[in-house]
Formats: structure tokens, C-alpha cells, sequence
């Protein structure tokens, strides 16, 4: 969650101008005390152009006009592109993006961002290549887009990002504001102490490049922390795997990062739910066969008593073969690369041991990587 220094957070509570979020602030933050300028922007709280912004719901407007070019001019954007756009806000980036694309589909949800929008749009005589929709992002069909360029709610960062790259649409890039600390979890390699699923899962896919930091200071209201500008571009090819499968391995593995897979595997947990995936994909048992998944998820090795239901104990041997005869079991996912972990997941898979429902199968995965 951001946190806000006390004067801020009582500014937050306050409503601001659009006059306020549209022009370049000089001074955005005010940490120990309150100028006369910010003082006098406090006071005009019954002008019917003010509004509250939420920081529950990442509002915080990018105001400073050269960042905003620097975005667009690195989004590579051509005069016949569509662009889609999560969270506009009040426009800054959106009549920016306007004059650069041929068409921006916008998603926002606060129904007072969508109306300051179209008011802005519409003085400048380019509402007809704007249309936005009124949609939870997460949850609404994407149309056909050729980029996406976004300053994106911190909170979704992560499901967003997987319905990017993983929800089926082909596009040319996504250029993203993100929170700092959420893009050095993306750009990490294997061996890294901020490596983990995130970055995995996503360049398993694609490409991430790092463009730029921008200074809490340049939005309004000020967040507690820093953002970084990222372009996401997927690749051409992919390995050829079931990325269903993939996310749930990944998953299984990156529970405890800095644990070896030995140590994992053993768990009481993880070896009833994977046989339990075991026999829905090779045997479709009837439910009374099923192994109870409800166990304790604790660091030793199965009991026996566990173990002996439903040739569970097999079943972990098996699982330990795998690793052994792959030269895993030492190992931990923290360390690998893709292509050792594609690998394994293959060797696993090529034994009859699977990571998800098989049976429930979808064309798309979307999904929070953290």
C-alpha cells in the first residue's frame, strides 16, 4: 500500500482542480509545511470543477509535460496506430497520445475521470479518434489495439501485466508507468536477489526494457514512492509449451523462491495436490478415490500415514526421481533460467506429473504473478 506523509494525506482528503492536475506543478510535494500557493489550491474546495482524488484507487496524475512527451516519443507510436490506454484519468497522457496515433481506446472506471476526459477531448476537437469505456480493465474484453501506452494504477500492475502478455491479443508493445520497486521485480535474471515469478512468467514471452525513473514529485497527488517507465515487447517466438501449465509450474516452484525444489516437493501439500492432478489427467477416478488436498502445509516430508493413501507414496518417489535424474533436487528456482526451468517442467510432465486440472482447461491465462 502507498503511504502519504500527514500533509498530504489531508490534501488527499481534499478536493483538487482539474486546473490544478492539468497544468505543470512547480511544487507537487509538501512534506513538513504547506506554502501559501498550496494553502490558497486548499481553500478552493466549492468550485464545481474540483474533485477528490482516491489514492485507495492509484489516482495520482502525472503532470510534468516532459515526461509525458519522453513516453510518447519512446512508445514509437505511427500515425496509423491504435493505442490502448488503462487508466487515463483526466487526459494528460490520453491529448498526447492523441496527437501522435490515429485512435485511443481509453478503460476508466471513475465515471468523473470519464466526463473530465471527454470535456478536455472535446475542446481540443479530437473527441471523434478518443473513445473510452467505462470497464473494470481486469474483467472487460480488450478490442484490437497495435500498443498499449499507460500510466497504470500500481494495484493492478501485476494482473495487468499477465493479461498483457498472456491474454491472447497480439500487440507491438506496451509502454507502462509502474510503480520502481514493481519494474526492478520485472527487469531481474535469474541469480538476482529481486528475481522471481513475475519476471519469469514474463520473459518467458517477451522483452523488457527500461526506460526511464520519474520522481514521486511529478504527480499529483504526490504518492510515498518512485515510478519507472518500462516498454514490454513479445517476442516473435515463444517456446512451445502449455502456458497454462507453465504459470501453474512456475507457481509450485516459486512459492518459496530460495528453497530447493527437493525441499518443495516433499512437502505433504504439494505432493497430494499433484497426484491428485495425476490422477484427474491419466485415470479420471471417481471422487472417493481422490486424495484429500487439505493437509497441513508444513517443511517436513509426508507422514506415512498420509503417504500410504492412494499410492502417495509412490507418487512422491516418483516426483523425486524426477529431480534426482535431472540433477534438481540441490537446486533452487531463484537460480534458474527459463530454459533450465522448461526443462525440468518437461521432465515432470514426461513422467505423467502435471501441475493444474487438465480437465478445466482454458484458452486464456490471466492471472496476479505475484
Amino acid at each position: 500500500m502507498l503511504r502519504f506523509s500527514s500533509s498530504v494525506s489531508r490534501h488527499v482528503r481534499k478536493q483538487h482542480s482539474l486546473r490544478l492536475i492539468h497544468a505543470r506543478s512547480r511544487n507537487r510535494c509538501y512534506p513538513d509545511e504547506e506554502d501559501d500557493v498550496y494553502k490558497a489550491r486548499r481553500r478552493e474546495v466549492n468550485r464545481d470543477d474540483y474533485f477528490q482524488l482516491y489514492k485507495s484507487k492509484g489516482q495520482h496524475i502525472l503532470t510534468n509535460q516532459r515526461i509525458l512527451d519522453s513516453i510518447v516519443r519512446k512508445s514509437d507510436i505511427k500515425p496509423t496506430d491504435t493505442v490502448l490506454e488503462i487508466g487515463p484519468g483526466t487526459g494528460n497522457l490520453t491529448l498526447k497520445l492523441l496527437e501522435a496515433a490515429n485512435k485511443i481506446v481509453a478503460f476508466e472506471i471513475d465515471k468523473r475521470m470519464v466526463e473530465a476526459l471527454h470535456k478536455r477531448v472535446v475542446e481540443r476537437g479530437v473527441g471523434d479518434r478518443l473513445t473510452v469505456v467505462c470497464k473494470d480493465a481486469l474483467k472487460a474484453e480488450f478490442p484490437e489495439f497495435d500498443l498499449v501506452v499507460a500510466n497504470i494504477p500500481y494495484g493492478i500492475s501485476s494482473p495487468l501485466v499477465a493479461k498483457l502478455v498472456y491474454g491472447g491479443r497480439r500487440f507491438r508493445s506496451a509502454t507502462l508507468l509502474l510503480q520502481k520497486e514493481f519494474a526492478r521485480r520485472l527487469l531481474a535474471k535469474p541469480g538476482e536477489s529481486e528475481f522471481n515469478r513475475l519476471a519469469v512468467n514474463v520473459s518467458l514471452v517477451a522483452d523488457v526494457e527500461f526506460v526511464m525513473d520519474v520522481s514521486k514529485r511529478e504527480f499529483v497527488p504526490c504518492p510515498k514512492v518512485d515510478s519507472s517507465v518500462v516498454i514490454i515487447r513479445p517476442k516473435a517466438e515463444v517456446p512451445d509449451v502449455n502456458l497454462e501449465e507453465w504459470c501453474a509450474f512456475t507457481k509450485a516452484c516459486f512459492g518459496k523462491k530460495n528453497k530447493t525444489l527437493g525441499a518443495t516437493f516433499k512437502q505433504k501439500k504439494k505432493v497430494v495436490e499433484l497426484l491428485g492432478f495425476s490422477k484427474l489427467t491419466d485415470s479420471n477416478v471417481e471422487s472417493e478415490n481422490h486424495i484429500d488436498s487439505n493437509c497441513a502445509d508444513d517443511e517436513e516430508e509426508c507422514s506415512s500415514a498420509c503417504l500410504e493413501m492412494g499410492g502417495a507414496s509412490s507418487f512422491k518417489e516418483k516426483l523425486m526421481g524426477v529431480l534426482k535424474s535431472a540433477d534438481f533436487e540441490n537446486k533452487r528456482p531463484s537460480k534458474l533460467s527459463n530454459d533450465e526451468l522448461l526443462h525440468l517442467l518437461a521432465r515432470f510432465n514426461q513422467a505423467g506429473i502435471y501441475f493444474r486440472d487438465r480437465s478445466k482447461s482454458t484458452s486464456v491465462v490471466v492471472e496476479s504473478f505475484d
